[in-house]
């Protein structure tokens, strides 16, 4: 029999990355927060590859850490190799990645979980929402526990009727063989809410001593480590190397003579799978013409012999997966230890969703990470911190947090996903943002830390320290133009130790800088400051002397844009009645009900005709509600 178990501000549903990002928000914003989760032993569990960030990823980590999150400093606690990505090319695509030690991931995390006031974790299997009045009011388990809310956060990643896949052999599982979520998805239609099928997969793991490392390449972290968050100062952690290695023609022979039991091509998968994240056999068949691929192998932690295959994720059976690792320079003698797999899971139609991240239909619910269509754990846990953060406002009459595009790469992904929904599992990339000279690794916090404070979940010293800091900054950047640079024999000297051309004329050192070979560290040798400034610092002088007139092009572009989104649309409009409206564009508008003319323009299938018909109607709408207003209030 049901019966009432207690009553809380916020019920988070799910330990995974959203989950731990949701119910940590929520709980530090002060409101009384229940995580209920299917195994209390699997709190941020990587059930796919081993580490955190990489391009665009890595960029929504510093973000979640700008903001309070955790994530950032859980990986910076238990890294086992950081690198970063793209360091030859501009600042924008510079992206921090690093190898997790996921065992000691998941504990320090569940540790930190354990230790925040106003959080109470339980293990429980949620099987229904409790909906009164059409609003979300709490949550059912398979006991008969009600738990009752204000707000409600779903994050149940694959774990939606979960179906596992390899090769002939199917079975209902979530990933690493847990337990399914089978009634959960029922609930949610018979409350309106449309699902769809996704897929993902991972790679079989192998044991470390039976790899040949001799026939692979070394790939080791750097030797100086950045870090994902700005509270981190420094590390003692040990790294480990990766290893890079390549399928051979005997792969590519082994894959394309069992395609008749590879469920992606016999058609017992039905779920749509992740377009930049294939299965090996999907590559070789797709990239048929490429001689070989990529394979490393990255370690699962310091305390086990498990590896992860990186780049060989599939459902193809298990003999079949055996024989091609041992396709593969250096696993010629290799022993599988765990078997790659296909996962089917139900995932929520995310244009169902308001930028707050609350469902439409079902005030009260909010839904974040997989659920909503996204692949990986750093776009999970930033819509984690963000459904927290406003299930929490929503509970304490605040309005919601709504990042822009042009804010932070957050804004993007839960953009695209709210405007204009997803086919496929979503990933995140940094071609998806359009202003992403400003989105980059390095001024997260200029971005965001201002509105985490805001919100109380970055404490006062932390942003005193932060404050301190852009106050450097803008001294150093003062100063330089304030400094004469003459050709003297000393600057030459440096200039041509730089490779740079001789100076002629004199000119102040921000001009000198932007000269492209040139570093802070090339100026600072002959003019020193006397400002006490940290790498951080001296990082963000130099990049914003050498990009001020791109950053100033984007910045005007931004302005543009919140023009745009400064044009509310009435909630109450009805688009069908809008004549001269194409039909596309009424149904499509009608299905989203974007919150300004700026989200309107994004929805596909509406036309630019269409938006100059709607801001000509809204002109008259609001015309005509500010005149039924005034006489309202004249009676």
């Amino acid at each position: 029999m049901p019966y009432v178990a207690g009553q809380y501000d916020v019920i988070v549903i799910g330990a995974g990355h959203a989950g731990c990002e949701s119910a940590l928000a929520a709980a530090r914003m002060g409101c009384n927060t229940l995580l209920l989760t299917i195994n209390l032993d699997m709190v941020a569990f990587m059930p796919c590859n081993p580490s955190i960030g990489g391009p665009a990823k890595g960029h929504v980590v510093r973000e979640i850490d700008a903001l309070g999150g955790e994530m950032g400093r859980n990986i910076d606690k238990t890294f086992i190799q950081m690198r970063m990505l793209n360091t030859g090319k501009g600042p924008a695509v510079h992206a921090l990645r690093a190898q997790a030690d996921k065992f000691l991931y998941q504990q320090t995390m569940k540790e930190t979980m354990e230790a925040t006031p106003n959080l109470t974790m339980r293990q429980a299997m949620v099987e229904e929402l409790i909906v009164e009045d059409g609003i979300c009011v709490g949550v059912e388990t398979k006991t008969g526990a009600q738990y009752k809310a204000k707000a409600v956060v779903l994050t149940t990643g694959t774990y939606l009727r979960g179906k596992i896949i390899m090769g002939e052999l199917i079975y209902e599982s979530g990933p690493n063989n847990q337990q399914p979520s089978l009634k959960l998805s029922e609930s949610l239609r018979e409350h309106g809410m449309e699902l769809v099928r996704f897929k993902t997969g991972t790679p079989p793991r192998v044991h470390k001593d039976t790899i040949d490392f001799s026939k692979t390449e070394i790939q080791p972290g750097d030797d100086k480590p950045k870090f994902f968050s700005f509270e981190t100062k420094g590390s003692d952690n040990d790294q480990l190397p990766c290893w890079l290695t390549y399928t051979s023609e005997q792969t590519h022979e082994i894959i394309n003579n069992n395609l008749d039991r590879a469920p992606m091509f016999s058609g017992i998968i039905e779920g749509t799978g992740p377009r930049y994240c294939p299965s090996i056999e999907d590559k070789i068949v797709r990239f048929a013409d490429k001689p070989k691929h990529q394979i490393f192998l990255e370690p699962e932690g310091k305390n086990t012999a498990e590896y992860y295959v990186q780049g060989l994720s599939t459902s193809m059976p298990e003999d079949v997966q055996l024989q091609i690792l041992r396709s593969i320079p250096g696993l010629e003698k290799v022993e599988m230890m765990r078997t790659g797999y296909a996962i089917e899971y139900d995932a929520v139609v995310p244009t169902q969703l308001w930028p707050s991240l609350e469902t439409k239909k079902i005030p009260g619910l909010f839904t974040a990470g997989q659920i909503n269509g996204t692949s990986g754990y750093e776009e999970a846990a930033g819509q984690g911190v963000m459904a927290g953060i406003n299930a929490a406002r929503k509970v304490q009459g605040k309005d919601p947090v709504v990042l822009d595009r042009s804010q932070g790469y957050i804004g993007v992904l839960i953009d695209d996903l709210v405007t204009k929904g997803t086919l496929e599992p979503y990933r995140l990339l940094t071609s998806r943002a359009e202003y992403r000279l400003l989105l980059r690794h390095d001024n997260a916090d200029i971005r965001l830390t201002p509105i985490g404070h805001e919100i109380g979940l970055i404490p006062t010293e932390r942003y005193e320290t932060f404050q301190r800091k852009i106050a450097l900054v803008e001294q150093e950047l003062e100063r330089l133009k304030q400094v004469k640079v003459r050709p003297s024999q000393e600057v030459q000297t440096m200039l041509a130790e730089a490779g740079s051309v001789p100076l002629v004329n004199g000119c102040d050192a921000a001009t000198l800088l932007r000269r492209p070979e040139l570093s802070y560290a090339n100026l600072e040798s002959l003019f020193p400051s006397e400002l006490e400034l940290d790498d951080e610092m001296k990082e963000q002088v130099e990049i914003q002397v050498k990009y001020a007139g791109y950053i100033e092009k984007q910045m005007l572009q931004v302005e543009r844009l919140q023009k745009m989104e400064k044009k509310r649309i009435p909630e109450s409009i009805e688009y069908h009645d809008v004549h001269g409206l194409a039909m596309e564009a009424k149904q499509k508008l009608s299905k989203i009900r974007p919150l300004s003319i700026g989200q309107a323009t994004r929805i596909s299938g509406v036309t630019p005709a269409d938006i100059s018909i709607l801001l000509v109607y809204l002109e008259h709408f609001n015309r005509v509600t500010a005149a039924k207003m005034s006489q309202t209030d004249a009676g």
